[in-house]
């Protein structure tokens, strides 16, 4: 596989020039651009420059409106809806994080939901935006289905990813972003791509057969949730967190409508943030770190989102799949 080196200023560029002259204006291409680009940064190269292609053919289709204006509408006092105005949901997020921020910090408790919305992205974020305002974070999506339940051959739920943040005074925050599939589907296409095999088990094919080959799972086969039934109860709760609590798409509903041009479906996003100085009290944070240095201490544990940190870190450039940034270029 070649690859190019391209400084983050480069991939930011790269993404926002073919949001834009593929529909997108200038507040939505931002956006997007953005949470490509820190995909990049942070090594979540599945949700970086790979999702671009998928963002442009939901522009050309006009299945995304590239002008989307998300406007926030508070519930109650603790409760806000983003209604997305059917763009991607970078730019929802961009306009609802502020007052969820706001109404947390106020009443210790608050929640985000957000309809209308193409979701493409990885849920860190949303997420760590939270923790870096001292706040918790935990946010899930569903999709279309691609995910079998347990004891089932055929898919109902999407890969339904979840988010969680722990703030750090003066470190950066605990993080995880997983799938409840063994995988995240947009890492099964990279291995397709890149011709290298999964975890046997990681899906069946289209025979129903277990499989370590990600071009049967992606093309006619079915990722498994991870954990068996345990994470397919985690898949359901994420459904009716996403889909039944916020009044939009369950994954089979959003298949149904999808003119799978190969972009994000639409569907919406179930956020909700505490703040742990209202509801823990002060020492909050020195108590919790107490727990992080015993974690920590163990031989062989790593903290969750601790090597995406690290990659941060590094301000030098990014090696990019040269075929995948030429495809980006003739877009």
């Amino acid at each position: 596989m070649s690859e190019t080196s391209l400084t983050l200023e480069e991939i930011y560029k790269l993404a926002l020039n073919a949001l834009k002259i593929n529909g997108c204006d200038e507040y939505n291409a931002e956006a997007v651009a953005t949470t490509v680009t820190y995909a990049e940064r942070d090594g979540s190269v599945s949700h970086g420059l790979f999702r671009i292609p998928g963002y442009v053919a939901a522009l050309k289709s006009k299945k995304v409106k590239g002008d989307a204006r998300p406007k926030n509408t508070f519930l109650s006092q603790n409760a806000i809806r983003v209604d997305g105005d059917y763009g991607f949901a970078p730019t929802a997020i961009k306009v609802g994080i502020p007052d969820l921020v706001k109404i947390t910090k106020k009443h210790g408790v608050g929640v985000l939901t957000i309809t209308n919305t193409h979701h493409f992205a990885a849920l860190w974020h949303e997420t760590e935006a939270l923790a870096e305002e001292n706040l918790i974070g935990i946010a899930c999506t569903a999709y279309k289905p691609s995910v079998a339940p347990a004891g089932a051959k055929k898919p109902l739920f999407g890969t339904n990813p979840i988010s969680f943040a722990w703030p750090r005074k003066n470190k950066t925050p605990v993080v995880y972003d997983m799938a409840t599939s063994t995988m995240a589907m947009g890492e099964v296409q990279v291995a397709a791509r890149d011709g290298h095999k999964v975890p046997f088990g990681t899906g069946l094919d289209k025979d129903g057969n277990k499989t370590d080959d990600p071009q049967a799972i992606a093309n006619g086969g079915v990722l498994l949730t991870f954990g068996d039934y345990k994470g397919s109860a985690i898949a359901m709760m994420i459904e009716l967190l996403a889909a039944g609590l916020v009044g939009d798409l369950f994954s089979f509903e959003a298949q149904k409508v999808d003119n799978n041009d190969g972009g994000p479906a639409r569907g919406g996003e179930f956020i909700m943030s505490f703040s742990p100085e209202l509801i823990a009290g002060e020492n909050w944070n020195e108590h919790a770190e107490k727990f992080f240095k015993e974690l920590s201490s163990m031989d062989g544990v790593r903290l969750p989102g601790q090597r995406r940190h690290n990659n941060r870190n590094d301000e030098g450039p990014r090696k990019i799949n040269s075929e995948l940034i030429e495809k980006i270029k003739n877009l």
